[in-house]
């Protein structure tokens, strides 16, 4: 089992930065992949970025490359997402998962039912 805790939204302009950390418990941390997802009002949950258990690969969906950066510390046991550059499109609950695949191919882990443990999210809202 894999217990997470997403902190770090807020209410931020347009342009602004946040970064969001989730803190992981319970089972080794360094045997998991990570990723984060969000979800915005009448939208299905989409993915964002995913980390290998390294941290040696990571992979974010086009929308996001360029703003936001995937990152984990294991010695911490968090995963983090710096976005930078927001837009009020990326208003959402954002959510950190945690996944039992080892490969650093990170770029096809978007799928949810690859993540076994989820959090319960973390609001963003970015005002215009």
């Amino acid at each position: 089992q894999v217990q997470l805790v997403e902190s770090g939204g807020g209410l931020v302009q347009a342009g602004d930065s946040l970064r969001l950390s989730c803190v992981a418990s319970g089972r080794s941390f360094r045997s998991v992949g990570m990723g984060w997802f969000r979800q915005a009002p009448g939208k299905e949950r989409e993915f964002v970025a995913a980390i290998s258990w390294s941290g040696g690969s990571t992979y974010h969906v086009d929308s996001v490359k360029g703003r936001f950066t995937i990152s984990r510390d294991n010695d911490k046991n968090t995963v983090y997402l710096q976005m930078n550059s927001l837009k009020p499109e990326d208003t959402a609950v954002y959510y950190c998962a945690a996944g039992n695949w080892h490969s650093p191919a990170t770029r096809s882990k978007v799928a949810e039912n690859l993540y076994d443990y989820w959090g319960r999210g973390t609001q963003v809202t970015v005002s215009s």
